[in-house]
């Protein structure tokens, strides 16, 4: 027996591993699975080669827990170490194994799926473990060794009278963490984890049901096996090329990843680039509400395989960061906890190339099926309209597919939208104006005034609109976009009419200084237009300007715009020729004011502007005038 000192170069590096390499205990267990994954690897690339003279077999990665002796085991059948591996890559901290292994195999083993980057995995067991032991046999006809420590700077390093090739990791669970003994919590991080891992991972037994002889009677009761448990699926669909998967291989997948979920995807998006980065994985569009804040967090990024966070943010462009699915790149640089990610400009080529995928994608599907596009539309267009605002690039390519559907269901490019509003939806300076609604119900009877006059009106209804556009007028020459309810619509209804009042201009003075004495001022400024005589006596609209700041404002722009809160300003538009504004020329003071005020509140009441204590007054004063 040998005992000695680890190599390290900072004093106390376990209370350092203990505190502040891995910011979370539980993740000790997906870096000893890793290491036993690389070995099992290993070797199976030195029998594909002829460097290693032993049969590969089936080997499987064992998880065993023991209550009463306080311990849990990780076994593999891998590569194993003899005891000057163990002297090399144990006791010399932060030497990384599988670095050395790709260095040395660098051509061959290019594609072998080795994990380990950092060397400082398996120190992660001592967060969990006041004595860790390693007894390992390698494949190489040498005695087996055994390692033990104590979570300080000495060890023990004997001969073992191990017989099978492969490594077992002991660890001695302190007192205050046997939570990891517990087989629910054991299951529930290798399913967190190692759900994908690419070698076999058994953990316990199950009873599994064999299948009835067909000529078996039907009372007979099914026979029943125990079999191990194995807890993940070695290859996942990502893993495989595209030719090798149909439709249901995909959303087999889909439920596999979201077993909680019912509705299938809309579609997917299988990724795979060899340069100049190695990335897979497959992208699921879901059914999406306009609540953005609740769909992040749903892409899971592997590396090899190995699970590492579902913050994807850095790596997926925060647009789709609302989609579904997994991302798995070997070339994603994490800190050494695979924690966080690190700057790197390999990352923003990543994002990019998922940007452009994403968009080749779209593109396609709406080349190939519009109508099945049309039908996907309100179900994936935050997501587009999100990636319009926020990405440039995608900005460019989502011109092609993006679409603007109609108030009555019709849907246009904007291509198509240009070319069919181009001749009679243009204002007084020959911009074109694109009206649009943002809510048809509560708009309806401006949405109705728009359409009696042949004007299309399409329908922006997600809480992006405002900030888009904003970009889309300002990527656009000569256009406009202007709610159905603005005060532009006015300018826009009266441009081919050039229509006179029916009152003098001496009455029309008096009757704004009435109107004046009765509507809010702070709220409402008073404009009197000569309209058709069968449109609304008094139409309430909001100041474009302000109506869209305001809306950016509550969607979450105010701030980036210095505005602060934005004061409720309305327009009080007076149709001049509509007979019951014309009949309150000449009459009473009171009997005007009165007729004023139902009016008016009449018009707050089309546009939800009527509540509380006013809406009382005004059902109050309803039932007097019917009496």
């Amino acid at each position: 027996m040998s005992t000695g000192k680890i190599n390290v170069s900072v004093e106390n590096i376990f209370p350092l591993i203990k505190k502040f390499l891995y910011s979370d205990h539980e993740i000790f267990l997906r870096e000893l699975i890793s290491n036993a994954t690389d070995a099992t690897l290993k070797l199976k690339h030195l029998t594909n080669i002829g460097e290693a003279s032993v049969e590969y077999g089936n080997p499987v990665i064992e998880v065993k827990a023991d209550k009463d002796k306080q311990t849990l085991h990780i076994i593999d059948q891998g590569i194993g170490m003899t005891k000057e591996e163990v002297e090399k890559y144990i006791n010399e901290v932060a030497f990384s194994g599988a670095e050395e292994f790709l260095e040395k195999y660098k051509d061959s083993a290019k594609d072998s799926g080795i994990i380990g980057h950092f060397g400082l995995g398996f120190y992660s067991a001592f967060m969990v473990a006041n004595k860790v032991e390693i007894i390992t046999k390698s494949y190489k006809d040498e005695p087996a060794a055994h390692w033990t420590c104590e979570g300080t700077t000495d060890f023990t390093l004997e001969d073992s009278n191990k017989t099978e090739r492969g490594s077992e990791i002991i660890l001695h669970i302190n007192d205050d963490e046997k939570e990891f003994l517990e087989e629910n919590k054991i299951a529930e991080l290798l399913t967190k984890y190692n759900k994908f891992m690419p070698v076999p991972i058994k953990f316990g037994t199950k009873e599994k049901e064999l299948p009835k002889a067909e000529d078996a009677p039907e009372d007979e009761e099914a026979k029943k096996v125990t079999v191990d448990n194995i807890i993940n699926n070695p290859e996942p669909a990502w893993t495989k090329q595209p030719t090798e998967l149909e439709d249901e291989d995909y959303n087999s997948f889909y439920r596999e990843l979201y077993p909680m979920q019912f509705e299938e995807p809309l579609f997917h998006i299988h990724l795979n680039v060899d340069y100049p980065f190695n990335l897979t994985g497959i992208l699921y569009f879901p059914k999406l509400s306009n609540d953005m804040a609740m769909q992040k967090d749903k892409i899971q990024l592997y590396q090899n395989q190995v699970f590492v966070t579902d913050n994807v943010e850095g790596i997926v462009p925060e647009f789709l960061t609302m989609l579904k699915g997994v991302i798995d790149s070997p070339d994603i640089p994490l800190n050494v906890s695979r924690s966080y990610l690190q700057a790197d400009g390999a990352v923003k080529k990543i994002s990019s190339y998922i940007t452009r995928k994403v968009a080749d994608k779209l593109k396609s599907l709406f080349n190939n099926s519009r109508e099945d596009f049309e039908k996907k539309w309100n179900d994936i267009k935050v997501v587009i309209e999100y990636g319009m605002l926020t990405e440039d690039k995608f900005f460019e390519r989502a011109q092609k597919f993006t679409l603007y559907p109609t108030v009555d269901g019709d849907y246009f490019t904007y291509e198509e939208l240009e070319e069919k509003i181009k001749d009679n939806q243009t204002d007084k300076d020959g911009k074109m104006v694109i009206l649009y609604a943002s809510n048809k119900d509560e708009q309806h009877s401006y949405i109705s005034a728009a359409k009696d006059k042949g004007y299309q009106v399409i329908l922006l209804d997600t809480p992006i609109v405002p900030h888009l556009i904003q970009k889309l007028e300002s990527s656009k020459e000569n256009i406009s976009f202007v709610r159905v309810d603005s005060d532009h619509v006015d300018n826009l209804i009266k441009k081919d009419e050039d229509k006179t009042s029916k009152l003098s201009e001496e009455e029309q003075t008096q009757l704004k200084t009435d109107f004046e004495k009765v509507v809010p001022k702070e709220k409402y400024t008073v404009q009197l237009e000569a309209m058709d005589s069968n449109a609304a006596p008094l139409i309430i609209t909001q100041p474009e300007f302000m109506r869209r700041m305001k809306e950016m404002q509550q969607s979450g722009g105010g701030g980036m715009f210095g505005m602060g809160n934005m004061p409720e300003m309305y327009n009080l538009v007076v149709n001049t020729n509509n007979e019951l504004i014309s009949s309150l020329v000449g009459k009473e003071e009171a009997e005007q004011e009165r007729i004023i005020k139902q009016s008016l509140d009449l018009a707050r009441l089309s546009q939800n502007l009527l509540k509380g204590e006013e809406l009382t007054n005004f059902v109050k004063r309803s039932f007097e005038m019917i009496k």
